[in-house]
């Protein structure tokens, strides 16, 4: 069986573009009652379906495999989540649940189980009162892998003194596959998301939270679902705030830019492309045609095995659909979205991470950052007549290698500009805050030496957020000392909408955005022009 290494996995998610029915929604006054147990202290919470017990660490007590809606198994395979059942006596809440059904990868051994819309909740324990802010975190993976229990959030916990609840969703063909005949196609995995967000909503307070200030976050396709949640009608009510890391409303990219013979796209597809797929799919599987309903009921038949072959296949969230009636990009610009304040931003070498493992090795299943060759290959192949206008804008000499100049222009032209479009047109209607992690040394993502230098690759805030993988973050001195600045801003965030009063808002009257750049070191905090830093004005007009 491969085992993939931590940075070829996230590698590999940011290849894919790494991307009615509802538990309903109670009043925050509805929450259920603590019972004594709950609260700030005590191992022992009653939630709405029962009560659990969980475990006391050094600062913050854990609660994990709850269930936020039933199995998603049998006849329920492809539709939207349905509550929990009750249980009696207490639960044991010390292991988290079952991780979505998935290859081997971010969980080393995979998965094959459908029952797994569990959540993880850690708060601190301390003694200081009143209801802490939520914070909801919705894991990358490019929509065909993660879990929720690979992120340990106790440091964001503790030292923001918030509650986290880190959740699961439905991944890949089992969470947004598409046919004509399922209601609710494209979506499952965002429903299953938005369910998470609502049994927050009703269960936060037994936890210490507050009910009524809840912040959704994630990073990659985790942001890239808060961005679709941000322009749901069906996510009404649900959140507070949004943080999102890495992950655009706006994402799309040319061909090849973070592997070779990609095709250009964008992050959200039609129904009517999810659904054709969906059809292709089900006759490779040997199911009949022209019946929906047969060939849905052969589908539910279907083992999660053979399922699993078409996992690539289903990694882009669909709009035309109940939860996401319009592109949220649109949606965005038109001004379609739930007025709340939104934390936004992306490393400064996002792209390193798919260039370091762009070409082929000399070993099998070896991969090698991109060679001499394969750029000048990938530029003509990618930009054709306007090869020339892009040399000019990356002068190949500006670069110790060929992998960085091509990773300056995949960052540029698919994550960086996208995120800052995203920023200024949420700005014109609610307060934003645009961040560029830059740790030129942040912490690495795998054991295995790197082939070239990776600068703050995709994914590398997480360390300054979360323990990962059960590995706690290998921080020196300086990039802790960011890390606790992070957490400082993540979680004063969560508080009161605003990260702190060194950060300024992105929108300023008569002054160019506001970008806070992060890094350790004296110095490391402060603005930056993103726009001109990334090329972004080039890549407007080259768009056009």
């Amino acid at each position: 069986m491969r085992t993939w290494t931590k940075r070829g996995l996230l590698a590999l998610a940011a290849l894919t573009g790494v991307t009615a029915g509802l538990l309903p929604v109670v009043g925050h006054a509805e929450a259920p009652d603590p019972g004594g147990s709950g609260g700030t202290g005590g191992t022992v919470v009653r939630t709405e379906s029962g009560a659990v017990r969980g475990t006391e660490n050094a600062g913050t007590r854990s609660f994990q495999g709850i269930p936020y809606a039933a199995p998603p198994v049998g006849d329920m395979r492809w539709q939207d989540p349905r509550p929990a059942a009750r249980w009696e006596g207490e639960r044991d809440a010390s292991k988290p649940g079952t991780p979505c059904a998935q290859a081997p990868g971010e969980v080393a051994e995979g998965s094959l189980s459908e029952d797994c819309l569990y959540l993880n909740v850690t708060s601190p324990s301390g003694t200081k009162k009143g209801p802490k802010p939520v914070i909801v975190w919705v894991h990358g993976g490019g929509y065909f892998m993660g879990t929720g229990s690979n992120y340990g959030p106790q440091r964001l916990a503790e030292q923001g003194d918030a509650v986290v609840v880190t959740i699961n969703y439905r991944l890949g063909v089992f969470g947004y596959f598409g046919h004509s005949g399922l209601k609710g196609s494209g979506t499952y995995g965002l429903a299953d998301q938005q369910a998470a967000f609502a049994w927050v909503r009703r269960n936060a307070a037994a936890f210490g939270g507050d009910p009524g200030n809840v912040t959704v976050a994630g990073q990659s396709a985790g942001a890239i679902s808060n961005c679709a949640h941000l322009t749901s009608p069906s996510a009404t009510g649900l959140f507070d705030k949004a943080i999102t890391q890495s992950g655009a409303c706006d994402l799309d990219w040319l061909a090849n830019l973070e592997f070779r013979g990609d095709q250009e796209a964008a992050i959200f597809e039609p129904l009517s492309t999810v659904e054709a797929r969906g059809r292709e799919t089900a006759t490779g599987a040997g199911c009949p045609e022209g019946d929906d309903a047969e060939t849905i009921e052969c589908l539910r038949g279907l083992p999660v095995e053979e399922l699993l072959k078409s996992q690539g296949k289903f990694i882009r969230p669909a709009y035309g659909t109940r939860v996401l009636p319009t592109h949220p990009a649109d949606a965005v610009r038109r001004g379609w979205f739930h007025r709340v304040p939104v934390l936004s931003g992306q490393t400064h070498d996002e792209s390193t991470a798919s260039t370091a493992v762009y070409d082929q090795g000399p070993g099998e299943n070896q991969r090698q950052p991109m060679t001499e060759q394969t750029f000048d290959e990938v530029m003509t192949e990618t930009f054709g007549k306007d090869e020339a206008k892009v040399r000019a804008e990356y002068p190949r000499e500006a670069y110790d290698s060929a992998a960085l100049a091509w990773s300056a222009i995949a960052t540029d032209r698919k994550w960086t500009c996208n995120q800052l479009t995203t920023s200024r047109n949420l700005s014109r209607h609610v307060p934003v805050f645009h961040y560029e992690y830059a740790d030129p040394q942040a912490p690495p993502l795998s054991p295995a030496p790197p082939q070239m230098p990776m600068g703050a690759q995709h994914a590398s805030d997480l360390w300054s957020l979360f323990d990962l993988f059960g590995f706690p973050a290998p921080l020196d001195p300086a990039q802790q000392q960011l890390s606790e600045r992070m957490i400082g801003y993540w979680s004063e965030f969560a508080a009161t909408g605003r990260p702190g009063a060194d950060w300024p808002e992105f929108e300023r009257k008569d002054k160019p955005p506001y970008v806070q750049s992060l890094a350790p070191g004296e110095g490391g905090v402060g603005p930056v022009d993103l726009a001109a830093e990334h090329h972004c004005g080039f890549w407007s007009k080259f768009d056009r």
